[in-house]
């Protein structure tokens, strides 16, 4: 009698237990993916990206580190948002902070309404989950409260007066950047080092080497890198030109049939290493709240390497591979991947892969060995890397294998990411924020 008893206590408690915490962190990974694909959806260029992705989760790190004391809060490290007023009580603080990174990008991405049908899905799952109806809309409302306050926050970095500025004109001369084939896109957000950054001083802060001089001069160091990208590019390995499509996410990519030009959707860089995070975390096995913490300063790196990058882009506003080796060496010929649409040195996707990998081996450590799944939406396969480090090399060569990026541009580009990764580390060491795992 006495064994049947304690079997159907242990049943009842298992039925009528509340949810653990642990499911919900099952979540994470979904909601920004779907941030990511109305990014997708809109074509929001890698800079902007950046900046979405860190608002959506600052938010909702600043409510787990109202809740969880091992957590430190945004507010303690950045300047870019103030402290939310929280009026509710009885919420649920995770399921707050998962309904915030929607609702934040549903306030300040353009097509973000889109993002109500993944609000109602996640309402959906968690009722299913256990989750009571009231306690839910409590955690709904603390989200709104919050989001809110975040996309006020956002307002004021400086993004909303880029349209009030001067319409940006290529400056004249060989030397410099302009407009490339298919699509002759004018220069992406040449006023970008305006926005505020989140956790570096200043757009100026990390100004890297000067680009190799412009010379039409066969013998020069110029001519001799162009060369270079002209006869890697003419002498491709297929693992070579994997890599160069691998790592493209080139938002702007065009596809030319006839007298037409039809844009391709593409994933961005910050879009790939945000997805790189989701992976990790999860590999990792982190709790949400650590999961969320990581996400919202991955995001936080990205936004301000791509601050820097740009700010260099537009200074020295040097001129693409493309252009050069079409005047100088051979007119017929072009590159593997489509040149994006703004200035050369340096290296997007070396700055910022270079400073992510070094925010992410802060937290999950190096040789944290992943298997990246983010372009089988693009019908490439997965792809191992061994460190977080590993796979940002990998991104930067892969810049000179596609033809869009001189040599010195990459890797000045991952000095410079390197040493945005590093200060932003010190910074969150400084600040008590401590390794995930």
């Amino acid at each position: 009698m006495r064994r049947i008893l304690l079997l159907l206590l242990i049943v009842s408690q298992t039925l009528f237990a509340k949810p653990a915490k642990e499911e919900l962190r099952k979540h994470l990974q979904p909601a920004v993916f779907s941030v990511t694909m109305v990014m997708i959806h809109d074509v929001v260029n890698p800079p902007a990206a950046s900046r979405f992705y860190t608002y959506c989760l600052m938010g909702a790190h600043e409510i787990v580190a109202r809740n969880n004391r091992q957590i430190v809060a945004p507010t303690v490290f950045t300047k870019s948002i103030n402290p939310a007023s929280i009026a509710a009580k009885d919420y649920n603080y995770q399921i707050a902070a998962l309904y915030c990174i929607l609702e934040t990008g549903r306030l300040i991405i353009p097509s973000g309404y889109m993002l109500e049908e993944d609000e109602k899905k996640l309402v959906i799952a968690l009722l299913r989950e256990g989750h009571a109806q009231a306690t839910i809309d409590q955690s709904i409302a603390v989200a709104q409260e919050v989001a809110k306050k975040i996309a006020a926050d956002a307002a004021t970095d400086g993004y909303l007066k880029l349209s009030t500025r001067l319409r940006y004109r290529p400056k004249k001369g060989d030397a410099y950047w302009y407009p490339t084939p298919p699509g002759y896109i004018e220069g992406v957000e040449p006023h970008w080092k305006t926005i505020r950054p989140v956790l570096i001083d200043s757009s100026a802060q990390f100004v890297p080497k000067p680009p190799v001089e412009f010379s039409k001069d066969s013998t020069s160091a110029f001519y001799k890198l162009a060369k270079e990208v002209y006869d890697a590019g003419k002498n491709l390995t297929e693992p070579q030109r994997f890599i160069a499509s691998y790592w493209d996410c080139n938002p702007f990519a065009i596809n030319t049939s006839g007298h037409m030009n039809i844009g391709f959707k593409k994933i961005s860089p910050g879009g790939h290493w945000m997805n790189i995070t989701g992976i990790a975390t999860t590999k990792a096995n982190l709790d949400l709240d650590k999961g969320i913490m990581v996400h919202s300063l991955v995001a936080a790196t990205l936004m301000d390497a791509f601050i820097s990058c740009w700010d260099e882009k537009y200074r020295s506003s040097r001129v693409r591979p493309e252009t050069v080796i079409n005047r100088m060496i051979d007119p017929k010929w072009q590159p593997l991947l489509q040149t994006p649409p703004f200035p050369e040195y340096t290296s997007g996707h070396s700055v910022i892969s270079t400073a992510v990998a070094e925010t992410l081996t802060f937290f999950l450590g190096d040789n944290f060995a992943f298997r990246d799944d983010t372009e089988v939406i693009f019908d490439l396969p997965t792809r191992d890397f061994k460190s977080f480090r590993q796979a940002s090399e990998e991104a930067a060569i892969s810049r000179l294998y596609g033809g869009i990026h001189y040599r010195d541009a990459i890797e000045n580009g991952q000095a410079q990411g390197r040493a945005i990764g590093t200060f932003i580390v010190e910074k969150l060491k400084k600040a008590g924020v401590k390794p995930a795992i």
